[in-house]
């Protein structure tokens, strides 16, 4: 989201979600799916403002990219540190802390201050928002049975589209008649109701390796587990890390410059470009689902996880890519944004792919650093694209938008390569457990 002869087989100890298990499986994954639209619509918030606060506090394109920035700083490091955590600790109560934390991240910047204030707050927020994927995947996925992972691991990642479409026409409305230091209020008090709703019904995944009966048994299972070094030399891990890298990018390029882009760019009032935002984040939540639909088809209908996982995520990206480096060749403001919100849509949409891709070559043991990791080499693009992007509006006007519209474009064609070549979960499988 593999054929069955792909998938090491769970010893008898493991436990499958069923009956009321099942029930209560899918009553978490829900709850997940709201917390990454909590957490999108933290990290959307700025761009929405972006004009607002770049009037407000004085600030070049330049400076207001690396302010976006700063949200990534020690956000990888974060989704590192915590992925490790979470193959020990209960993502439950990792889970909780990090929703608390968010709330707290965005009380500084909404009382008052500068540029410093602004960035540490965001800087807080992101090691405190870096793990939230990784972990809400684990969590989610640890519930399901490795055939029956792409329905929610794709409804997580549609979280991230749904927090956008969701809360940007609302948060627009409160930057506009309240200020943007209001909608962070907002934010706020979001992240406390949503904590508050998990301490009392989330739950730690039961479909998990338990430990075998018989110490010499346990002796060889625990020879059998690869280390983290092997893992992330596979050409699996590498090939979606890569392709998700170049997704990544244009998601972040989404979220911060996007709204303006439509605004100075292409002509659309502030009303209007709070609307045609979630244009992309629409088109992009279709696209998870019947990528989810297809993929879980195609595994049970036997073809390998390579082409069903890899080569549909490959496609993905190589339509985003081309719709991206179409937008010199069409006129007039409608032509390019449709070619936008496609482009940005489909190459946005990789996670799911790359997160389940993951999953199934990491064993239970190792996934919640394998993921944690990618996630820390991924969303290193969120830290680069804001800044550069912001860089080229100084340098080139308005034209600094379709430029890096452009650019997205050459990456996302690098991350189809990547996927179609490097992603074989089935070889690496067999590498990792000799």
């Amino acid at each position: 989201m593999t054929a069955a002869p792909t998938v090491p087989q769970h010893p008898a100890g493991s436990t499958v979600a069923t009956g009321s298990s099942s029930v209560r499986a899918w009553t978490v994954t829900a709850l997940l799916v709201v917390f990454m639209m909590v957490n999108f619509a933290d990290k959307s918030v700025l761009g929405l403002a972006a004009d607002e606060i770049r009037a407000d506090l004085h600030l070049s394109a330049t400076q207001f990219g690396l302010a976006n920035s700063a949200f990534f700083l020690l956000f990888s490091v974060a989704a590192v540190v915590v992925g490790l955590a979470a193959d020990r600790m209960s993502p439950k109560a990792l889970l909780l802390m990090m929703a608390v934390l968010w709330s707290v991240a965005q009380v500084p910047a909404a009382i008052g201050g500068g540029l410093a204030v602004l960035v540490g707050s965001r800087v807080f927020l992101g090691a405190a928002e870096g793990p939230a994927f990784p972990v809400a995947q684990q969590a989610a996925l640890a519930w399901f049975p490795n055939e029956r992972r792409n329905l929610p691991g794709a409804l997580i990642t549609l979280g991230v589209t749904l927090g956008v479409i969701v809360s940007a026409p609302g948060l627009s409305w409160v930057v506009q008649h309240h200020g943007w230091r209001a909608a962070l209020w907002v934010l706020a008090a979001t992240g406390l109701v949503w904590a508050a709703a998990w301490a009392v019904f989330g739950a730690d995944g039961r479909h998990r390796t338990a430990a075998p009966e018989g110490a010499a048994i346990a002796s060889v299972e625990a020879r059998s587990v690869p280390s983290y070094r092997r893992i992330f030399a596979s050409r699996t891990w590498i090939g979606a890390t890569l392709a998700y890298f170049t997704s990544y990018w244009s998601v972040a390029l989404m979220l911060v410059w996007l709204p303006s882009y439509l605004r100075n760019g292409l002509g659309y009032s502030a009303d209007q470009a709070g609307t045609v935002v979630v244009a992309p984040w629409t088109i992009g939540a279709v696209v998870l689902l019947a990528q989810a639909g297809i993929t879980g088809r195609l595994m049970r209908r036997g073809v390998s996880s390579r082409r069903a996982r890899g080569w549909v995520g490959g496609w993905l990206l190589a339509a985003g890519a081309a719709c991206c480096l179409a937008l010199p060749l069409v006129d007039g403001s409608t032509a390019k944004t449709v070619l936008i919100a496609l482009g940005f849509g489909l190459g946005g949409s990789y996670a799911t792919i790359a997160a389940t891709t993951i999953a199934e070559v990491a064993p239970p043991a190792r996934s919640g650093g394998a993921l944690g990791t990618m996630n820390a080499v991924v969303t290193a693009a969120g830290l680069a694209a804001p800044a550069v992007v912001g860089a080229m509006v100084d340098a080139q006007g308005n034209s600094g938008y379709q430029s890096a519209v452009l650019l997205s474009g050459a990456l996302l064609a690098v991350g189809a390569a990547a996927s179609f070549l490097l992603i074989d979960p089935a070889r690496d499988i067999a590498r990792l457990s000799r």
